[in-house]
């Protein structure tokens, strides 16, 4: 791995979470690119990580944040200046980073794939509503089930690509009961992630053509069927 920066994270619980969020994306691809974006006000900046989750014919957006320490100024000249924007390899960014010195190097950037050259909008969303995660997981944990019965019902020799997604797509595109603005899919790709947790609340937001489901531990966002190109099918892994 080619380093062009290193930047110290607020501690060593920034660095653990955030290899945490790396390695659940590697597991859904091994060669997984990330875009990173260096975003904040000098003293309170945040390293911003966006994945793809590639569950199905496209995927969705899954945004992790690492705070940094009081000041990386100057520390990232080699990346691009302070305004670091880059899309790197996910597994490369994995490796540089020092959980005991809360610290992570970044590697040099790749060529990206086409959805990292769209990313959400920061401002202008508007709130739908919020909801407990627990009023989300029975809705889930349900449908997950339906989709490994209804998928273990389709005889072998037509259980296809094109067979499953067509499943996922029925299930996953359902409205979430608890947040109906919202389809099932935004909570099931927060759950494949590791962002819900019991307890925590989540709220729903929408900008534009883009909805987004946030919760303590990171955000997920999609884009709407009417937003061309915004096919999103979901397939469920095991």
């Amino acid at each position: 791995m080619i380093s062009t920066a290193r930047l110290g994270l607020k501690d060593s619980r920034e660095a653990a979470d955030l290899a945490a969020f790396l390695t659940r994306l590697l597991r859904f691809d091994r060669a997984a690119a990330v875009r990173l974006q260096l975003v904040g006000a000098a003293g309170a900046e945040v390293l911003a990580v966006y994945g793809r989750l590639p569950l199905g014919s496209a995927g969705v957006l899954a945004l992790r944040t690492a705070r940094l320490a009081d000041s990386v100024t100057g520390s990232v000249a080699g990346a691009g200046g302070p305004g670091v924007d880059a899309t790197v390899s996910a597994g490369q960014l994995l490796e540089g980073l020092d959980e005991e010195q809360g610290a992570v190097a970044l590697p040099a950037p790749v060529t990206g794939p086409s959805w990292a050259g769209l990313l959400p909008p920061r401002a202008g969303w508007q709130l739908l509503g919020s909801a407990p995660a627990d009023r989300v997981m029975p809705q889930l944990l349900a449908s997950v089930a339906e989709f490994k019965e209804r998928s273990a019902a389709v005889p072998e020799h037509h259980r296809t690509r094109e067979v499953l997604d067509g499943i996922a797509d029925e299930i996953w595109a359902r409205p979430l009961t608890a947040l109906p603005e919202l389809p099932l899919r935004a909570a099931h790709a927060a759950y494949r992630i590791g962002f819900l947790h019991p307890g925590a609340q989540l709220t729903a937001h929408r900008s534009a053509s883009w909805l987004r489901l946030t919760a303590p531990h990171g955000t997920v966002v999609l884009r709407t069927a009417t937003a061309p190109g915004a096919g999103l099918g979901l397939t469920p892994l095991a």
